[in-house]
């Protein structure tokens, strides 16, 4: 099983997992789509649009495999914003995915937000910090 070094294990302030630490012994836990109602509660949105912008951030567009991420968290995305890539083979670690940036967009607009930085990160290698060494 592939580990996905730098991705996030779990969405910031919570205890929402988006990375198993180890295989199961018993195989993987099969990848099945779940329906997202609209009366879902505020807090697992966050999570599918937290986990969402880490993909996008770690991956961009190229597919990936699924190694070590969470089948749980995927199985809310897959079929919508993340497809498989050749035949899908729902309990197999090595499953290329890949994200539909046009469906991620049209559900999760606030990740593509003009400023928005993907998982409420900065993420373009400056620290903040000036010539000067201090705070912007």
């Amino acid at each position: 099983m592939l580990k996905h070094r730098g991705f996030p294990g779990r969405l910031p302030g919570t205890d929402f997992q988006f990375v198993i630490r180890r295989e199961n012994k018993k195989g993987a836990t099969p990848i099945t789509r779940r329906e997202r109602f609209r009366d879902r509660r505020p807090a697992d949105r966050r999570a599918d649009a937290g986990f969402l912008a880490a993909l996008i951030q770690h991956f961009g567009d190229a597919p990936f495999e699924r190694g070590n991420l969470d089948a749980g968290r995927l199985s809310w995305l897959i079929g919508r914003e993340v497809r498989a890539v050749g035949p899908f083979d729902p309990t197999d670690y090595a499953q290329l995915l890949q994200i539909d940036m046009a469906a991620a967009e049209a559900s999760f607009p606030e990740i593509f937000a003009a400023g928005a930085q993907p998982g409420g990160a900065d993420d373009d290698g400056d620290d903040d910090r000036g010539d000067d060494g201090e705070e912007r």
